[in-house]
């Protein structure tokens, strides 16, 4: 085993979009940053799809909106469809008091080209003087709760002072080491999707679904990310892919059969040379106490959000500017402040919490869905997620008094539609009970 023997402020582990962010936080800063990745290609990003504060969290790092959409990487998203199988749909647009003081939010944000959008965000990061290394962490070294080293799978031992772990939610290094509290949510899901050439796109994300009836909905994304080109994917229970794959169907005939159900993206299945659909699978959940003493969590590491809610890219490119703000506050110190390092970590799990119950209760699972009609459940998740957005972005919560405001605001929405949740489901199974008898 040999020591690395530059002298690194961080390191930060994982060089996708959390890590590569973090990283450049820190370089811009005048820190000297190590960034472990085993694979920089990166060959299949998912999270094409931004909510309304993604364009100035990108901004920070150099990729202002004007310039995503004129290379190509970006298009405009102004408005969201949920169109069901029956062709009744419903347009889910951010009200134009947003846009006016005080908030004075961009009611218009984007669809990127995730490839495209890692590449622009890849060069910027290179520019930085950021060391890169293609490995993989192997194993990390600690004194309690502090991280001491990392040992890479060629055996480089990596010393820094402070570590950023970034490597996504397959790998969530940390979590693991020190045993953190996780809370999932829903069950694991697969995604599959395909890109498509059109004639035409329109500026919105559309999200095709059955609405009432199934006990858990599935649904398909439509996502123009350039003008002549879509990305639609499929997304349901990996027990149902299971199912499916036992009676002897291929992916490909999954994710066919299910766009062959919408009226609008079965003329997709006759383009030639389609390729097969790429996959991933995922749990929803986040961890609890992601920040010690000289280490941090960023990104799906540290909270994997669905992505339905649009929230996954806005969640990895907060915690990276967060976490490094964090770091550069105390760079001059040892350790990170107690009660910084637990507002970060509150800050992270509470905005996951809500948005990933939400989710589930409000639209996945069926007893709102089914009591009040997609379209309303979908205007009761989108009204306050939109929200929590804004006083977020307007908020700015950093220390004790505004993080806890933040952190009771959201655990009222929370407990509010887990309460609605719950009468919904007691209230229609007792009348299915009665009507049965």
């Amino acid at each position: 085993m040999q020591d690395k023997k530059d002298n690194f402020d961080v390191t930060v582990i994982g060089g996708g979009l959390a890590g590569m962010s973090s990283s450049i936080h820190l370089a811009n800063a005048g820190l000297k940053v190590l960034c472990i990745e085993a694979d920089p290609l990166d060959k299949d990003p998912v999270g094409e799809s931004l909510d309304w504060s993604a364009p100035d969290l990108l901004k920070a790092l150099g990729l202002p909106m004007q310039y995503l959409l004129d290379q190509g990487i970006a298009t405009y998203k102004r408005h969201v469809i949920l169109k069901l199988r029956d062709g009744a749909e419903q347009h889910y647009i951010p009200g134009e008091w947003l846009g006016k003081p005080p908030y004075n939010v961009n009611l218009r944000t984007l669809h990127v080209d995730r490839s495209q959008l890692n590449q622009a965000l890849r060069e910027i990061f290179i520019g930085k003087g950021i060391t890169l290394i293609n490995d993989r962490v192997a194993h990390i070294e600690t004194a309690g709760r502090v991280v001491k080293a990392v040992v890479t799978a060629r055996g480089e031992r990596i010393v820094s002072k402070w570590f950023i772990d970034a490597s996504g939610s397959n790998a969530g290094l940390f979590p693991r080491i020190f045993d953190l509290p996780v809370y999932e949510y829903g069950p694991h899901k697969v995604a599959m999707w395909e890109y498509f050439t059109v004639p035409e796109s329109i500026e919105g994300t559309i999200l095709h679904a059955d609405g009432a009836g199934p006990p858990y909905m599935e649904w398909v994304w439509q996502i123009p990310i350039h003008p002549n080109t879509i990305s639609v994917g499929y997304v349901t229970t990996g027990e149902m892919v299971k199912e499916k794959r036992q009676q002897g169907l291929s992916v490909r005939d999954i994710f066919a059969a299910q766009l062959q159900r919408f009226p609008d993206l079965q003329s997709l299945l006759h383009e030639p040379g389609r390729e097969q659909p790429r996959t991933t699978s995922f749990r929803c959940r986040v961890f609890a106490n992601v920040a010690g003493p000289n280490w941090l969590v960023a990104g799906e590491a540290a909270a994997m959000v669905d992505p339905m809610t649009s929230n996954g890219v806005t969640a990895a490119l907060r915690h990276a500017a967060e976490g490094s703000s964090l770091i550069i506050r105390y760079r001059n110190r040892q350790t990170l402040s107690r009660l910084s390092a637990a507002m970060y970590s509150q800050r992270v799990l509470s905005l996951a919490r809500f948005f990933n119950s939400g989710i589930e209760n409000v639209l996945y699972d069926w007893p709102i869905r089914n009591r009040i009609g997609p379209f309303n459940a979908g205007d009761l998740y989108t009204i306050p997620a939109w929200s929590m957005n804004v006083v977020y972005s307007r908020l700015r919560p950093q220390g004790l008094i505004k993080t806890t405001l933040l952190r009771l605001l959201l655990a009222t929405l929370r407990y509010s539609l887990g309460a609605f949740h719950w009468f919904c489901k007691r209230t229609q199974s007792s009348s299915t009970s009665g009507a049965a008898s």
